[in-house]
């Protein structure tokens, strides 16, 4: 069996980043930037006015307080959106808002809490120096100033700071296309009745949904039966879709109907097949007409882990992002858990605490590879080395974080 780094690197091999494509702004959230951006303007385009309350002279104001408030002679008011047709001259104020450009001869803005408006005068009852409240053309960004960088994963602060420089749309590098496809006889769609011996097709939703939060775009590919013919037929249905990866869940083991495996062999090639892990030892690497598959076992932890070690990665990778996405951390285990074997383990717990404090990893029930709400009564998963009998409570293990 391989071990999971020489099974990584030997997906990885295979993978590159996927070309670009324009993106419109909100479909480009997630996703990494194609090229540099750079600003057409300055940002702020204008000084403006960081209150609601009145643009001054600040000579206007000296002396101003509660008990010797200074009298000035409103001329104008003036919106967000809006210029001033006036200027402040001494002796004068103009209303402002928030957002709204400083007139000229307007040397502050003195909020509206520290004034009292009476008839077409304001009562200003404190000092304000020159630039108060004020936000200075360009001071966020400056005209040809380079504002992201090439390879930057989009987050909604970086989509907004597109939007504030007029852009609707930027490259992107495009989404990988995975075709998703379950395997078995005993499947049914979520939805249809259940028959005796049947079960819900979890897996393939799970692992679209897995794909989505990785930056991809699952294709759903249905339920292939048990018999040589019909997977064949899912397959060649598979590769006219334009795929950039395959990922099958089930038949990658040693059963008298695990085809997956046998069918890679026999149509495609074969990279590799069992990892030294658990949960999750059969798995299928090759490639069906130049199109990469990933056999993931049947059980669904041990699919949803698998995906999480190998594909995550290969569609980082076509995304153009780092593929160290998941942040680890090392903790203090908090309950036993003992090993059976020689493999390296990925143990689903609960982590609590914080860099401070320190990390607690607690274990989330049964580590059966089949029990899939362990999944989401955790956060993280802990990584036993092969090496190792058992963890018992205060041993720190490193945890690789699901969140």
């Amino acid at each position: 069996m391989l071990s999971v780094e020489e099974a990584q690197d030997r997906v990885l091999s295979v993978f590159e980043r996927l070309p670009d494509e324009p993106v419109e702004l909100l479909d480009a959230l997630g996703r990494a930037l194609a090229e540099e951006v750079v600003s057409g303007l300055d940002i702020p385009p204008h000084d403006n006015s960081a209150m609601d309350g009145y643009a001054v002279r600040a000579a206007d104001t000296r002396g101003a307080s509660e008990a010797s408030p200074r009298r000035l002679r409103i001329v104008s008011d003036v919106a967000a959106g809006y210029v001033s047709a006036r200027d402040v001259e001494p002796g004068t104020a103009i209303r402002i808002m928030t957002g709204a450009p400083v007139p000229r001869g307007g040397e502050a803005v003195i909020q509206v809490e520290l004034t009292e408006r009476v008839g077409d005068e304001v009562l200003v009852r404190a000092e304000v120096e020159p630039g108060a409240n004020i936000r200075r053309a360009g001071e966020d960004v400056r005209a040809s100033q380079r504002v992201l960088s090439a390879g930057t994963q989009l987050r909604p602060a970086e989509v907004g700071v597109l939007a504030s420089l007029g852009l609707r749309e930027v490259r992107c590098v495009r989404r990988p296309r995975v075709g998703i496809l379950a395997t078995g006889d005993e499947l049914v769609e979520p939805g249809e009745p259940l028959a005796p011996g049947k079960i819900y097709n979890a897996n393939a939703y799970s692992t679209a949904a897995q794909t989505l939060e990785a930056g991809g775009e699952p294709v759903m590919l249905g339920i292939a039966r048990d018999t040589r013919e019909h997977l064949k037929r899912r397959l060649d249905e598979a590769l006219a879709r334009k795929l950039d990866l395959l990922v099958s869940s089930g038949g990658v083991s040693v059963g008298d109907f695990d085809l997956v495996k046998d069918m890679l062999s026999a149509e495609g090639q074969m990279d590799f097949w069992q990892v030294n892990m658990k949960p999750g030892k059969p798995l299928a690497f090759g490639s069906i007409s130049g199109v990469p598959l990933l056999g993931l076992p049947g059980n669904p932890v041990s699919s949803m882990v698998s995906f999480e070690l190998f594909a995550r990665p290969a569609i980082r990778s076509m995304l153009g992002l780092p593929l160290a996405s998941r942040r680890e951390v090392e903790a203090e285990m908090c309950d036993h858990y003992r090993k059976t074997d020689s493999r390296r383990h990925y143990v689903r717990v609960r982590v609590e605490g914080d860099a401070d404090s320190g990390y607690r990893a607690y274990l989330t029930g049964e580590q059966g590879s089949g029990i899939l709400t362990s999944l989401t009564r955790g956060n993280g998963l802990a990584i036993v080395p092969e090496d190792w009998p058992d963890v018992r409570p205060g041993r720190r293990v490193r945890v690789r974080l699901l969140e």
